[in-house]
């Protein structure tokens, strides 16, 4: 049982050491919202979403007053569109995006998460129309992100698929070019996607959960960090338990809130998703424990090992603490969220080809990455096929968040703004691509999927 003094010990931890809730997300099923009128399916949605989530955004702010616990965001996943409005007599699914954007500005959530393909295996004539809505979707909307899963260590990786991604994400830059081209900021291409990620852009309901569901996602770089400088000699041994027992902390205090937020709305409760997500704020940083544990900036010798044990730590710390872990849990290493990569990339110790070693070993991949607005779409899609065979022979969940910002070039600042922070224009390989992006088809599943 969770104890009431569980959560107040971490009073410290958020009142000097960034500690927060990074959002409680509900999930919510569309499958019995299907129509073939797309205007009756709109209406279902969005009659759906606001009986079960209208509530959600005063439960997190009573619950942040209550516990004294920041809940930075309140969001929504839902089922994947494609599969949803599969029924719809269609051919455009920008209808199904402005509706989702009006549910989410209904009830003041944050993002809601799920204009989403899951295209590991082939893609439908539904997983086109949502292909050729997604740049207008996310143009005229503020609040919808959207997913693509190309493929899976089960499955294999649809190479059509990912030739697509390239031009859609240039169109989606030229469409918001007066934006910083912030539309690709709400878009992920997936390997090895999950089913209960709370954390946006990359969410969607699975279609194997429940109907609704209230999932937790728990922030703390901070408390990491403070937690490492108090024990600076330590040993590698050391150092891996004292991250453990520091991510045991952060799980039971989310568990808590997340817990009573679902008793409260009256939801089953999902998953505590542990996942050491940084922000632009001073001391809430991944770089930052990097140079704690003794690199002189992040992308030093040493970098990739000290992300691996760190993210392992906090995977093993998640699951002492909670059997409700799911999600990415891990480190995030999102470039234009973390202020010691900023340093790192101006400096010149982190480049892009470093950032995918990284990935290797860290819970997702490639994330919020801004790149030069000319960048061909071949290298875009290269990129992501690079991220996506990391994930597939590893088994683990890759991912590429990337934006070409338009009109910018190598070394220049982009600022986002809010959580998505600002980013230096990082260098791309300028090499050829071209021959190899294009040949069309289908990679295998690597030896090892076929464990039956």
């Amino acid at each position: 049982m969770i104890r009431l003094k569980e959560a107040f010990e971490t009073k410290r931890m958020v009142d000097d050491f960034n500690l927060d809730v990074r959002t409680l997300t509900m999930g919510i099923s569309l499958l019995d919202c299907a129509d073939k009128d797309v205007n009756k399916f709109n209406e279902n949605i969005y009659n759906k979403i606001t009986y079960y989530a209208k509530d959600l955004v005063k439960v997190a702010d009573d619950l942040e007053k209550e516990y004294g616990i920041p809940i930075i965001n309140k969001r929504i996943s839902i089922t994947p569109i494609a599969i949803a409005a599969a029924a719809c007599e269609t051919d455009s699914y920008v209808s199904i995006a402005k509706t989702l954007d009006a549910v989410a500005k209904e009830v003041n959530v944050d993002f809601i998460g799920g204009f989403s393909a899951l295209v590991q295996k082939g893609t439908s004539s539904s997983d086109q129309i949502l292909f050729n809505s997604l740049p207008e979707s996310l143009a005229v909307t503020d609040r919808v992100c959207a997913s693509v899963n190309l493929g899976s260590s089960r499955n294999g990786l649809n190479m059509d698929a990912v030739a697509a991604m390239g031009p859609m994400i240039l169109d989606m830059a030229h469409r918001t070019k007066d934006k910083e081209s912030i539309a690709c900021a709400k878009f992920v291409a997936f390997c090895n996607a999950v089913d209960d990620n709370p954390f946006m852009a990359g969410a969607y309901h699975g279609v194997g959960e429940k109907d609704v569901v209230l999932s937790v996602g728990v922030s703390g770089p901070g408390v990491v960090k403070a937690a490492l400088v108090a024990s600076k000699k330590q040993s590698f041994n050391d150092l891996c338990s004292t991250i453990q027992e520091t991510a045991f902390k952060i799980t039971r205090a989310g568990q808590l809130i997340g817990q009573e937020a679902a008793k409260r709305l009256n939801v089953p409760f999902g998953i505590i998703d542990l996942s050491l997500a940084p922000t632009p704020a001073v001391g809430d940083s991944i770089g930052e424990i990097f140079e704690v544990m003794g690199l002189e900036v992040a992308g030093a010798p040493g970098t990739t090992l000290a992300l691996a044990l760190l993210n392992d730590s906090i995977k093993k710390g998640g699951l002492m603490a909670s059997t409700h872990v799911g999600g990415l849990s891990g480190a995030f290493i999102p470039v234009s969220e973390d202020r010691a990569m900023i340093k790192a990339v101006k400096q010149g110790a982190l480049s892009l080809e470093k950032l995918e070693a990284m990935t290797a070993v860290c819970s997702v991949g490639l994330d919020m990455v801004a790149v030069p607005g000319d960048t061909p779409w071949q290298t875009l899609s290269g990129i992501i096929a690079d991220e996506a065979a990391i994930g597939l022979i590893n088994n683990k969940t890759t991912a590429v968040r990337i934006i070409p910002v338009y009109g910018k070039t190598i070394g220049e600042m982009v600022e986002f703004g809010g959580l998505l922070g600002y980013a230096p224009i990082m260098k791309v390989n300028q090499f050829c691509n071209n021959d190899f992006i294009t040949r069309g088809g289908f990679v295998p599943a690597p030896i090892h999927s076929f464990k039956n």
